[in-house]
């Protein structure tokens, strides 16, 4: 028999999980506060869950790929007990959904950092920063969406840094 090209076994998976599920049930009867700890083969399935949900085209190219990955797993422990095998006996696709709303949390975690760090430098700019951008950013790329999508700008904010003749227009800010 050939071995699966899957990376995690679904069915050893479903069984861990109704085995962990039933030692909770166990413990709960016997009065115990806390849950016990998910095992370890769970942990690297959500572990692997994570990773190769990481290297999907959408998600490759973040440079915070480590912390979603960390998010992603702290969610599916916080949240593992959440799981009914009774409702389902897929936990691969029970956690990827988790695993990946974890990833969109974090990306706009981040985006929103980047539009503090971004107006913070607007505000404070003495004009090297808003020279650079304009030279090194703004100028070379004319999609206009793009730009106010990835740092949240307004449309005022993504005329000044695009207009190229500051002349003409007779207002003032850090990107003039």
């Amino acid at each position: 028999m050939s071995k699966s090209n899957h990376y995690i076994d679904n069915k050893e998976f479903f069984t861990a999980m109704c085995e962990w599920k039933d030692a909770i049930a166990e413990a709960e009867d016997q009065g115990e506060s806390s849950r016990p700890p998910v095992t370890n083969y769970i942990g690297e399935c959500f572990m692997k869950i994570s990773e190769r949900l990481a290297q999907k085209p959408n998600f490759a190219m973040y440079p915070y790929k480590e912390e979603m990955i960390s998010d992603a797993i702290e969610n599916c422990v916080m949240y593992a007990h959440n799981f009914n095998p009774e409702k389902s006996v897929n936990p691969f696709s029970y956690f990827t959904q988790i695993i990946y709303y974890a990833f969109l949390r974090r990306i706009e975690k981040e985006k929103k950092q980047s539009y503090i760090k971004f107006k913070l430098m607007q505000m404070n700019d003495d004009g090297t920063v808003s020279t650079w951008l304009k030279h090194n950013y703004f100028e070379k790329n004319d999609d206009k969406d793009t730009l106010r999508e990835h740092f949240r700008l307004s449309e005022d904010d993504v005329t000044r840094l695009t207009t190229k003749n500051k002349k003409k227009r007779g207002s003032t800010g850090p990107f003039q």
